[in-house]
């Protein structure tokens, strides 16, 4: 019986002590980083929604004097007639030469034939379709070979803006013929004769819809001069000037669409301009706006196509002045469907950011094609010249991203690969450059964009792939001094990086923990930067080895955290200092800002220590125990809760690793006080935290003396009343380590420790064969020196005995489990680690059992 004692009869295992002689499996894995050492959560960060929607936040570092207003005053001075030309952008001047009226054939007969303009639309649609005609079937060069004479000698001189290739002399009189309002065209089979006569309403341009007509007449010599048959050469030889005045005319087709262009403004434009001129009701105006963008597109004029563009935006300028967004917004479209450029672009897009910057205007704008024009001016427009409309609009487009339905309708249209494309513009222009430091405002739009675009999947998914995290990352580097830039761009890596994906590819970028650490360095204390980047790290360090690896290699990596922890300490201890001495005051919100900051570092700290080699380094690093245990000391539970769980979390994983000159055990006991003033707290959570701690720092036998001086043991018999896993198992590690000392087993069984060990042996069984081994272990170390299974068990010896015998059983050991993997880790525990040790306990108990 001595024998199979001795030979039963091994050096106690401490709790949590490390394996070092039998190899790691896959269960031992799991188990270790299940229960000895854990990462720290902690609550998503939260960036509140600016009350008013602003080009820049109330948080900006941008000084007001050197960045776009997000509030400016816009009306019809704004826009800029001399960037409304049409598509030559050449502008000509008046006609040198007098005008020549060509008169009758007959000798002396000087008088002129000037027909009345129709009376009404219909005969106009007739003598327009008969002027078509007349085009179609004269030739060219007899149309333009005769000379004009002047009706009047004060007569107006016409500056109208067409290609220089396609105006010269009388060439450029019979454009203005076809391009103004009314167009009357006679002709006289008999004698051979066209008269054209045309109303011009301008006001010395073209600027005005209506205004004092100008006169011109054209008559055609003789049909067997001008209307030639095909084949046939003119009797009659052609002018001097008859090739200079045909230059430009590229062929008869151009000038039929010309016409047809004249026609359908006349017809279909002209009366909505002047209904929008004559009209003073918002709803009519709107809709007579919605009437002429429907009439621009059916008629192919919207663009810089438009001959009479300028005429059309004067009008629409002009209706800026109104006080409605409705009517701007139906204005902004129109304005920049006419792809308006230099400062009518910029006044534009105030106008577009103006709009979207009332949250009430979402609806009739998300009913609207206004994000297309605007996507398309982000595309198109050059980066350079225009970086402050840029900016508006990108401002605009980020208000509207807070709309759930124009968010979906942007991902929907392309815009983050849109907006990657345009990032990558900016990021190629060097800090050296001139418009470097004005595309740092567009920058700033954009990153927040992206940041609200992020929460949809689709999106998410776009934003994950290496292209755009290196995108991101070369912004961050070069921007590195523009806290505002920073902000917005972390802000959006810190929600990206709560998701999986994202966290992988944020890892596979090599600059990432360089460039985080640069900007905490710089940044160190720009709170909701420094914050922002101690919450990304600590997703990435969570669950990935190889993370902890690259942040940890990286030069200074640990130094930063300290110094941050170190500066951020002293600023809470200050804040707490100042709110205490404040009397009847308002007490400071927990956790406060800078309490957050510390939160999100020890987190970082706590999943760095999951890594063997990095967390014996950190258990040697004297500064950041020295801080943790701070923590402990300054900080009670009831000013920060999370922030105290944190802090003993991570002592919990240093406190892990036995290395020489660990700090963790120079401090043990003073960590040991600490612990103590956390059993007594109301928190269920800290107090499991705490007594964690104890289960490792036990091993130590001054700890063990400390728990039974303080008698802390009685505690952790109490707690296996809990019912509940998390908290039975750290408090039996306890007193496992409790029966490793002789002299200090006896109170295992005088405080009912006996019983509520065999009652969670029968609550937790098959379920935690991890927790059942060690409930066995610790009966095993009490039972060392047993002489009566009665005397050393009490009554509970019988129910035990079936207890054992009932989980040695095989066909009984895994009922509870369901899932094939965990169904195999288990019986692979059951085998290993459980059954060895229930085996030689049982095997104890049955022998002194029967001799007793």
């Amino acid at each position: 019986m001595q024998a199979s004692k001795t030979e039963n009869r091994k050096k106690p295992e401490p709790f949590y002590q490390l394996s070092v002689a039998k190899p790691m499996t896959s269960s031992d894995i799991v188990n270790e980083a299940r229960d000895a050492l854990r990462t720290v959560r902690t609550q998503r960060l939260f960036t509140p929604t600016d009350e008013q929607r602003k080009l820049f936040g109330s948080r900006s570092s941008r000084c007001p004097q050197n960045r776009p207003a997000s509030v400016f005053s816009l009306d019809a001075s704004s826009f800029d007639l001399a960037e409304s030309r049409p598509l030559s952008g050449v502008r000509l001047s008046p006609l040198a030469h007098k005008q020549v009226l060509i008169t009758s054939e007959k000798d002396g007969d000087s008088s002129v034939f000037l027909p009345k303009p129709p009376a009404d639309a219909a005969e106009v649609r007739k003598v327009s379709s008969a002027g078509k005609d007349l085009f179609r079937t004269t030739s060219l060069g007899d149309l333009f070979s005769a000379q004009a004479v002047p009706l009047h000698q004060n007569e107006e001189k016409v500056d109208f803006e067409e290609p220089t290739m396609m105006m010269n002399n009388l060439d450029r009189s019979n454009n203005n013929c076809l391009a103004e309002q009314k167009l009357c065209t006679t002709f006289n089979d008999e004698s051979g004769q066209l008269i054209c006569n045309e109303h011009i309403t301008r006001s010395g341009s073209e600027d005005s819809v209506e205004g004092t007509p100008g006169k011109f007449s054209l008559q055609l010599r003789g049909e067997s001069n001008q209307m030639k048959e095909p084949g046939k050469k003119s009797s009659q030889p052609k002018s001097p000037g008859w090739k200079r005045r045909v230059t430009g005319l590229k062929d008869e087709r151009r000038i039929n669409q010309w016409e047809e262009e004249d026609f359908f403004w006349h017809i279909k434009i002209l009366p909505i301009l002047r209904e929008l001129e004559k009209k003073d009701n918002i709803e009519d105006l709107c809709l007579a706006c919605t009437k002429l963008y429907q009439a621009l597109n059916e008629g192919n004029m919207l663009g810089k196509r438009c001959k009479r563009r300028r005429v059309l935006l004067k009008t629409l300028y002009k209706l800026v002045d109104i006080e409605s967004d409705p009517l701007s917004l139906k204005l902004a479209k129109i304005i920049l469907a006419m792809k308006v450029d230099g400062r009518n672009l910029l006044s534009v897009c105030k106008l577009a950011f103006k709009i979207c910057r009332n949250k009430e205007n979402d609806f009739i704008i998300q009913n609207d094609t206004l994000l297309d024009y605007l996507l398309e001016v982000l595309r198109n427009e050059d980066l350079q010249e225009n970086s402050e409309a840029l900016a508006y609009c990108m401002g605009a487009i980020k208000f509207m991203s807070g709309n759930a339905v124009l968010l979906n309708e942007m991902v929907n249209k392309g815009a983050v690969e849109m907006l990657l494309q345009l990032m990558k513009q900016i990021n190629n222009i060097k800090e050296h450059d001139t418009y470097f430091s004005n595309l740092g405002h567009l920058l700033v739009q954009l990153a927040a964009t992206l940041r609200t675009l992020a929460d949809l999947p689709l999106a998410r998914r776009r934003l994950s792939c290496s292209a755009a995290v290196s995108e991101l990352f070369v912004a961050l580097e070069q921007r590195g001094s523009d806290k505002d830039v920073c902000t917005c761009i972390v802000r959006m890596l810190s929600k990206l990086s709560s998701y999986n994906d994202f966290c992988a590819a944020l890892a596979d970028c090599s600059r990432c923990y360089f460039l985080f650490l640069a900007l905490l360095n710089k940044h160190q204390k720009q709170q909701d930067l420094v914050i922002r980047i101690i919450f990304i790290l600590g997703n990435l360090t969570a669950k990935n080895d190889q993370s902890r690896e690259q942040f940890f290699k990286e030069k200074e990596s640990i130094n930063t955290l300290t110094s941050l922890f170190q500066t951020y300490y002293e600023l809470d201890l200050n804040a707490q200092t100042w709110y205490r001495g404040r009397k009847g005051k308002k007490h400071l919100q927990h956790p406060s800002e800078v309490e957050d900051v510390l939160i999100k570092l020890i987190r970082v700290l706590a999943n760095l220590s999951i890594h063997p080699s990095i967390g014996a380094a950190l258990a040697a690093a004297h500064p950041v125990t020295g801080l943790l245990v701070t923590v402990l000391e300054y900080k009670s539970v009831d000013d920060c809760e999370e922030l105290v769980i944190n802090a003993a979390t991570t002592i919990n994983n240093l406190s892990y690793y036995q290395v020489k000159n660990s700090a963790v055990q120079d401090k043990k006991l003073h960590i040991a006080e600490m612990l103590l003033k956390l059993l007594m707290s109301d928190n269920m959570d800290v107090v499991v935290e705490a007594v964690r701690v104890f289960g490792n720092l036990s091993q130590h036998h001054e700890i063990r003396d400390f728990i039974m001086q303080k008698k802390i043991y009685k505690f952790m018999i109490a707690l296996l009343d809990s019912k509940n896993r998390d908290v039975c198992f750290p408090a039996c590690g306890v007193l496992l380590n409790l029966t490793v000392d002789k002299n200090k087993r006896a109170f295992l069984l005088e405080e009912g420790g006996i019983g509520k060990l065999v009652d969670c042996l029968q609550d937790f069984g098959p379920a935690d064969w991890q927790l059942s081994c060690l409930i066995c272990k610790t009966l095993w170390n009490y039972s060392e020196d047993i002489t009566s299974a009665a005397s050393c068990f009490g009554g509970d010896t019988d129910a035990l005995l079936v207890l054992l015998t009932s989980l040695l059983d095989e066909e009984v050991e895994l009922e509870c489990s369901l899932d094939r993997d965990i169904k195999d880790c288990q019986r692979l525990y059951w085998e290993r680690e459980f059954k060895p040790v229930a085996e030689k306990l049982l095997d104890r108990i049955q022998s002194h059992h029967s001799s007793s």
